[in-house]
């Protein structure tokens, strides 16, 4: 029995996996899966901004920040953006505001969900 974890959407799973043996015989399904523990969240850093964070969708390489610190921005408009799978996808505002702080710089890697700037 081998035991992996599994994200889904963003939600980790803890599932065990049986091999079949040579005889035939089938192993029998164990019970659902249930959600993996999640790690603790990291504590802010002194480089955290103030508003609301602007988080990845997915997870990739910042391939060109856009917006400065102080910059005005609308709902909707583009932050950065991200490479992933030889794709841009751009990282958007989610309010009307300033950017107060963008804590990644060209070339880092981000995972989904992560915040990679403020915007008061």
């Amino acid at each position: 029995m081998e035991t992996y974890i599994i994200r889904v959407n963003g939600q980790e799973f803890e599932v065990e996996v049986e091999k079949k043996d040579g005889s035939g015989a089938q192993a029998q399904p164990s019970a659902a899966a249930a959600p993996a523990a999640k790690p603790a969240a990291a504590p802010k850093s002194a480089a955290a901004g103030s508003g609301a964070p602007v988080v990845c969708g997915t997870s990739g390489k910042v391939f060109k920040i856009v917006a400065k610190e102080g910059d005005s921005v609308k709902a909707g408009d583009t932050i950065l953006i991200l490479e992933a799978m030889k794709m841009e996808i751009p990282v958007v505002a989610p309010k009307d505001g300033t950017v107060s702080k963008i804590v990644v710089s060209e070339g880092d890697s981000t995972s989904s969900g992560q915040t990679v700037a403020y915007v008061a």
